[in-house]
């Protein structure tokens, strides 16, 4: 499901912040019944204090835990239509490459769609599902937050790391996360440089051949994909495997890593957390 998302999210056009910001303004009574159908805007919802009106969820949301007890109505490829009509929804929350926009809007539903590719837009997501819950200005407040818990995740690094190359990567394809991504914008702020250039797009497909070649000083990765890395075709030789200059998340803080809502500041925290430990 994560690799289908990233392609999809790398080949939308950037319009969706607008569309919704115009669908939002014409809501003149705030939702009483929430429908999110991706993770971040679930996340979202509830980091503005407002769980208790979704009604149901992706099954990939898993945060906060209260979310965990509401009914699961698939994910992007496979939404259970049925189910999220039958919930009754006042707005159904969904990104622009979900399967269930049109088919939702065509059964009358009204649903806000937002794209959260790039921190700025993080942060426009969250302004708009705040106004959204009659809630404007909380957007800005939560985002003010977000922005100085990455400040002081950025302060406590060596400036050693300054300079330094990274890969991210987000699925073993190789997909990775380039730098106009939200990945790669927080990768920014600490001084890393990102292999990716930003013309391939937030997270495109590589030949890994390319991550050979431009030896990354360190690599970041979901556990799993840290231990796979040597046993792919000349990647044993990469600097950052063989001086232990790697991040390897568990499945269960990665999610917070990839995840362009709420918890971004967290993830500056991972981030930091592992700099600090690696040797430059």
């Amino acid at each position: 499901m994560r690799r289908l998302f990233l392609l999809a999210c790398a080949v939308l056009l950037p319009l969706l912040p607008a569309l919704a910001a115009a669908q939002t303004s014409s809501t003149s009574t705030p939702p009483r019944r929430i429908v999110s159908l991706m993770p971040s805007l679930t996340e979202t919802v509830c980091a503005l204090g407002e769980c208790e009106r979704l009604v149901g969820v992706d099954r990939y949301s898993s945060w906060p835990a209260r979310v965990e007890r509401l009914p699961r109505l698939g994910g992007m490829d496979d939404p259970q239509i049925e189910r999220i009509v039958g919930l009754r929804p006042d707005v159904v929350l969904a990104v622009p490459s979900s399967r269930a926009v049109e088919r939702l809007q065509s059964l009358g539903l009204k649903v806000v769609v937002l794209e959260s590719r790039t921190t700025e837009e993080a942060r426009r997501t969250a302004e708009t599902i705040a106004t959204l819950l009659g809630r404007p200005g909380q957007g800005t407040a939560l985002w003010a937050r977000i922005d100085a818990q990455v400040e002081r995740a950025v302060a406590r690094v060596p400036a050693g790391w300054r300079g330094r190359s990274v890969y991210f990567e987000v699925d073993s394809a190789p997909y990775a996360a380039g730098r106009s991504s939200f990945i790669g914008e927080l990768l920014q702020r600490f001084g890393l440089v990102n292999i990716v250039p930003a013309e391939l797009g937030p997270f495109p497909k590589l030949n890994p051949e390319f991550v050979v070649r431009a030896a990354p000083d360190v690599v970041m990765a979901v556990e799993r994909h840290i231990a796979d890395m040597p046993r792919r075709p000349g990647w044993a030789g990469l600097k950052a495997l063989q001086s232990g200059r790697r991040c390897a998340f568990p499945a269960d803080r990665y999610d917070t890593l990839v995840r362009p809502g709420p918890r971004l500041g967290e993830a500056a925290e991972l981030v930091a957390d592992c700099l600090t430990a690696l040797r430059e």
